[in-house]
């Protein structure tokens, strides 16, 4: 069974009201998009669409953004998605570093009361650097519930932030600071993807989610990505995840392209399944 870690279904409660700080990611992704027939799928035909594709369980992610771009998804809303539709979702938390302990107590409501199995961090939505010390107690709390974290690594393509909140080495600072913090950055670190995989060298506890981005890129010479297959088939072949980013690109698609690399049929099972599972422990 495939484990897709990042969807988001066509469902509105899982869609942020005002999105319009990521207006500049349709410019970006406008041919990819328009492959996933994006907002044109019923729900029925998305789960038929992850059937075909071999997903059978897919992460949900909350995300806060209130106080920077005055949108959320809810945790409530995950979770109820999750609820309605047994063994297909894993539902992560979203909250908003920048309200303080008000965010630390939504996330252990989230996870002991609404069963929600990680927090999802978006830092350059948040306007925050990963290292900045107002994350550091959601770090902890992550720690005391034994609940991975997922961090975007890599640029963005909001022109209402900076790049500058996804470099990888701002990462080690905090793995240095919690050794035992369970973390999967996706993106997976581009321009930076050399830095990221020493990071990820250096720890072991770091994963890395081939998000939003194709995975035939992989095997293309100079795009940047190429490091990652080679270490991804190699020392890091326990450590690398995918997700399809839907409606971002067709499920099927990423798929099909990471069975197509030159990595064999076993590290593609492990970065399309075992991987996340350990990850999640599942």
């Amino acid at each position: 069974m495939i484990i897709d870690y990042g969807a988001t279904p066509p469902i509105a409660s899982l869609k942020l009201p005002d999105a319009s700080h990521l207006a500049n990611y349709r410019r970006v992704y406008a041919a990819s998009e328009a492959a996933a027939e994006r907002g044109e799928m019923t729900l029925e035909q998305w789960f038929s669409a992850c059937d075909d594709a071999g997903i059978g369980l897919t992460v949900l992610k909350g995300r806060d953004v209130e106080t920077t771009f005055g949108g959320r998804v809810t945790n409530e809303a995950v979770a109820e998605v999750v609820a309605a539709h047994p063994g297909r979702f894993v539902g992560f938390a979203g909250v908003d570093p920048n309200k303080g302990m008000t965010a630390v107590r939504e996330l252990e409501h989230g996870v002991r009361e609404l069963g929600l199995k990680g927090l999802n961090l978006q830092c350059f939505e948040n306007r925050l650097a990963i290292d900045d010390r107002r994350m550091y107690p959601l770090y902890a709390k992550c720690v005391e519930l034994d609940i991975p974290v997922n961090i975007h690594v890599g640029v963005n393509f909001s022109l209402k932030s900076s790049p500058d909140f996804g470099r990888p080495a701002m990462l080690d600072r905090v793995l240095c600071d919690f050794p035992e913090l369970r973390v999967c950055a996706a993106p997976p670190g581009w321009p930076w993807v050399d830095e990221l995989l020493a990071v990820a060298w250096r720890h072991p506890n770091l994963w890395i989610g081939l998000v939003a981005m194709r995975p035939k890129l992989l095997n293309v010479e100079h795009s940047g990505y190429g490091p990652l297959m080679q270490y991804g088939r190699t020392i890091l072949k326990d450590r690398m995840i995918v997700g399809t980013a839907w409606p971002m690109m067709p499920m099927g698609r990423v798929i099909d392209e990471v069975r197509n690399l030159p990595i064999g049929a076993d590290i593609a099972d492990r970065w399309l399944s075992g991987n996340a599972r350990a990850f999640l422990r599942l």
